[in-house]
């Protein structure tokens, strides 16, 4: 009887140990018992009933990124494209996620799937390939609200790669090349205005010094002339002051009159003019050689 005691209670020992569970960090563990939902097992030691209880779910409670191969989709102006996206998503609620739905990770690529083309449909060509973050946005809402029933929350939406149809990348490169050869001749253009203007100003800027440099000239000479009229009055007036200070009286002045009558006749003129009072300065001339020989 001690050793049957012994054996049942090595048996319900073996059997306590077996069932012993550990639930590490950032997972949960889905119990049934007798075939319905018992509980969700948190971080930490467990002890499951053996035969009674059952693990109907382990999963990890991390957020979790799934990459969906490329879909085919039609925008609004009937060019067919493959779009492929990533979701990243975060298991919020085990038991939802056990019983919500068969397959939730099927279900979340066929629910994203058929959302993008719904988004898409309603887009041109030209829209999709500049809205991606639009269309981010519109896919997270939607199946972050769609998969609530699930336990699943969706973080993130992301279009990793449009591929367009050849003929449209072909008709999107010529685009492009035309685009840049358009800016390269508007880039030609204008550096060529700009030199003209260039050109245009450093010729302005020559005429006008140069018309300055010939006004200074100018000036400079119409000074110089001043100054020498100046000069040539200023030496006259001294000469006659000279004379008038030195109380010349009518003989001298008489005789200075009759050397410039003598370098006058001296001269090619044709004509000569005599003077009037010519007996005058004759007599003048008579007085002073009486005066030499006295």
């Amino acid at each position: 009887m001690i050793y049957v005691l012994i054996g049942l209670g090595i048996i319900i020992a073996i059997l306590l140990i077996a069932n012993i569970r550990i639930v590490s960090q950032a997972y949960a563990v889905v119990i049934e018992r007798l075939g319905a939902y018992c509980t969700t097992w948190q971080v930490g030691i467990h002890v499951k009933v053996p035969f009674i209880d059952k693990i109907a779910n382990r999963m990890s409670l991390k957020e979790r990124v799934l990459d969906f191969p490329p879909q085919p989709v039609i925008t609004k102006d009937n060019v067919t494209m493959m779009i492929d996206t990533v979701v990243y998503f975060q298991i919020t609620d085990p038991k939802l996620y056990t019983y919500g739905v068969e397959k939730p990770i099927s279900a979340l690529e066929n629910l994203s799937a058929t959302t993008l083309r719904n988004i898409i449909g309603d887009l041109e060509l030209d829209q999709t390939l500049t809205s991606r973050d639009v269309i981010n946005t519109k896919m997270r809402s939607i199946l972050d609200e769609a998969t609530d029933p699930w336990g699943i929350k969706v973080t993130r939406v992301e279009v990793k790669n449009i591929i367009p149809p050849e003929a449209i990348k072909e008709a999107m490169e010529k685009q492009m090349r035309a685009e840049r050869e358009r800016r390269e001749a508007i880039l030609i253009a204008e550096g060529q205005k700009q030199s003209a203007i260039l050109v245009a100003e450093g010729k302005k800027q020559s005429m006008i010094l140069e018309a300055e440099a010939q006004k200074e000239a100018a000036i400079q000479k119409a000074l110089g002339e001043a100054e020498a009229i100046r000069e040539v009055q200023q030496a006259k007036a001294q000469g006659l002051k000279m004379i008038k200070d030195a109380a010349c009286d009518d003989v001298v002045i008489k005789l200075r009159g009759l050397e410039a009558f003598e370098k006058a006749a001296d001269g090619q003129s044709t004509k000569i003019i005599i003077p009037s009072d010519i007996q005058n300065i004759a007599g003048v001339l008579t007085a002073a050689a009486e005066l030499v020989k006295k």
